[in-house]
C-alpha cells in the first residue's frame, strides 16, 4: 500500500484510531501493533520478501549483540556486514555484475554469461538495509549501545512509514522514541503531520505524476521529438524526481508525526542550492548523512591531504551512484556529482560569498548542472543518455513543442505553485500553512486539497525511489 493511493486514504484513519485505542501506558502493545502493521503492509506487496526484511533484521541484531563481548570485533563486524548486505547485493546487483563481466570477457572470445534473475527487487531493500547497517556501525564505533529488546529493534528496521523510500533514520534518534512512552495523543504534532501529508500528496499526485505523464511519453520515444520538446521533458523530470521523492518523504514524516514519532528530515528545497556541495546538504539528507558518517569519514574525510580528500569525495559519490541503481548510468551520475564537488573545492566555490546577485547566478548554474545530470539518472543506458544530450543541442530541427499544449500548461501551473511555496519558505518568513490568519491558513488548505482532488493522478506507479 502506497501513500498516494485511495486504499491508503481509506484505511489509514482506521489504523490511526486502532493505534490510539491502545492506552499510552501499554507501550509494548503499541509497539507490537506497529510491528505487525509494518510487516502486514510489507507482505501486501510480496509475502515471501518479508523473509528478506526479517533476515536483515536478525543478522544486524545478533551481530550487534556479539560485538559487545567479542575480542575479534573487526571479524564480527565484517562478517555481519557481508551477511546483511548479501540480499541487497544478490537481488539488486547480480544481473548487473553478471552482464558486465560477460560483456568484458566477450572481448576476449570467452562466453561465460550466467542465467539472469527475473525476480523483482524487494521493495525498499536499499533503505532498510542501510538503516540496519547504520545501527550496526554505530554500535561498532561505540556511538550507541546495542539494543537488547528485539521487538524494539525489529520495529526500528521495519517502521512502515519509512521502509519503502526512507528517510534512512539514525538509530540514536528513532530507537529512543520507540523505547519511551508516547503521549496518548499529541494534537500539535498530529496537525503538523497532517499538513505534511497534504503538501506531500500535492507534490506527488499533482506535480510529480502529472509531469510524469509527459516525461514518460517523450523520453521513452525521444528519437521521435525535437530538441525543444525533449528539453522540456528533461526539465519536467527534474521537478518530477524532486516532488516524487520529497513528496513521499513528507508523507512518511507526516504519518510518523500523527503516530507521535519524529523522523529524519530528508529535503530542504534542493533546487535553491548555490553549489553541488550545498545540493547534497539539501537533497536526500538522510542518505547524505549516512554516506558521510559511514563512507566519507572512515575513508579519512577532509582530515587528510587534498589529493586524498578529493579521492574520498569521488569514492563516496560512486557509492551513492551504485546505491541508486545497478546500471552504469547511475555510476556516471554519481561520478559527475563527485567530480563537480572536487572542482568546487579546488576553485573554492563550495561556498557563496558573492552577494544576492552572485548567489542567484550560482543557484542557476547549479540548477542547470543538476538538471543535466538527471539525464543519466533517467535514461536506461549511457548510449540513450548521450543521444538525448546531443538532441538537446541539435538546432537543425524546428523549435517549438510538438505535443498537447494544455497538458503542458497545467503541469507548468502546478510547478509554479510548488515554486511559490518553496521561494516563500526559502527567502521569507511567510508560511501559508502556519499563518496566524485563519482565512489564509484554511484558504491554503482548500486550494491544495481541491488541486489534489481535481487534478491529482491517482493509481499511478509506485514512488520512483521505491525501486532503489
Amino acid at each position: 500500500m502506497i501513500f498516494n493511493s485511495f486504499q491508503f486514504i481509506l484505511i489509514y484513519p482506521f489504523l490511526f484510531l486502532l493505534y490510539y485505542a491502545i492506552p499510552a501506558s501499554w507501550k509494548t502493545a503499541r509497539n507490537v501493533f506497529l510491528l505487525v502493521l509494518s510487516y502486514a503492509l510489507y507482505i501486501c506487496w510480496k509475502p515471501v520478501y518479508a523473509l528478506i526484511l526479517l533476515a536483515v533484521t536478525l543478522s544486524t541484531y545478533y551481530t550487534a549483540r556479539m560485538l559487545k563481548d567479542s575480542r575479534h570485533r573487526k571479524r564480527v563486524i565484517v562478517t555481519g556486514t557481508l551477511l546483511s548486505l548479501s540480499p541487497l547485493l544478490f537481488f539488486k546487483y547480480f544481473n548487473f555484475i553478471n552482464d558486465s563481466i560477460a560483456k568484458a570477457l566477450m572481448h576476449f572470445g570467452i562466453d561465460c554469461h550466467l542465467p539472469g534473475l527475473n525476480w523483482a527487487v524487494p521493495i525498499g531493500i536499499s533503505f532498510f538495509t542501510f538503516q540496519a547497517l547504520g545501527y550496526l556501525f554505530d554500535v561498532y564505533y561505540r556511538k550507541i549501545e546495542e539494543e537488547r529488546n528485539f521487538l524494539t529493534y525489529a520495529l526500528f528496521v521495519s517502521f512502515f512509514p519509512s521502509i519503502v523510500s526512507g528517510p534512512i533514520n539514525k538509530a540514536s534518534s528513532l530507537i529512543p522514541q520507540i523505547r519511551n512512552l508516547r503521549p496518548y495523543f499529541d494534537y500539535p504534532k498530529a496537525v503538523e503531520g497532517m499538513k505534511m501529508l497534504l503538501w506531500g500528496m500535492f507534490m506527488k499526485v499533482v506535480v510529480a505524476d502529472r509531469a510524469g505523464i509527459y516525461v514518460n511519453f517523450i523520453l521513452n520515444h525521444y528519437t521521435s521529438y525535437n530538441g525543444s520538446t525533449c528539453a522540456l521533458a528533461v526539465l519536467f523530470y527534474t521537478f518530477q524526481i524532486y516532488t516524487d521523492f520529497a513528496g513521499y518523504s513528507l508523507m512518511a514524516i507526516g504519518v510518523g508525526k500523527t503516530l507521535g514519532f519524529d523522523l529524519s528530515e530528508n529535503f530542504r528545497r534542493p533546487y535553491f542550492s548555490y553549489s553541488v556541495t550545498d545540493f547534497w546538504r539539501r537533497w536526500h539528507i538522510s542518505l547524505s548523512t549516512w554516506l558521510k558518517d559511514y563512507v566519507y569519514i572512515p575513508l579519512g574525510g577532509s582530515r587528510c591531504s587534498k589529493a586524498r580528500n578529493y579521492f574520498n569525495i569521488i569514492v563516496t559519490f560512486l557509492v551513492s551512484g551504485i546505491w541508486h541503481g545497478a546500471n552504469w548510468t547511475f555510476v556516471v551520475w554519481g561520478l559527475l556529482h563527485g567530480l563537480a564537488q572536487v572542482v568546487e573545492k579546488m576553485l573554492g566555490q563550495q561556498k557563496c560569498n558573492y552577494g544576492p546577485f552572485g548567489k542567484g547566478v550560482k543557484i542557476l548554474i547549479t540548477f542547470l548542472f543538476i538538471n543535466f545530470t538527471w539525464i543519466f539518472f533517467r535514461m536506461p543506458t549511457l548510449s540513450d543518455a548521450w543521444k538525448l544530450t546531443l538532441k538537446l543541442f541539435d538546432f537543425s530541427q524546428p523549435l517549438g513543442l510538438t505535443i498537447d499544449i494544455p497538458s503542458v500548461s497545467f503541469s507548468l501551473f502546478a510547478i509554479t505553485l510548488l515554486l511559490i511555496k518553496d521561494v516563500a519558505d526559502e527567502f521569507t518568513n511567510f508560511r501559508a500553512f502556519n499563518s496566524r490568519h485563519v482565512a489564509i491558513r484554511w484558504g491554503t488548505y482548500a486550494i491544495v486539497l481541491s488541486s489534489i482532488l481535481l487534478a491529482g493522478v491517482f493509481g499511478a506507479d509506485q514512488f520512483i525511489y521505491a525501486n532503489f
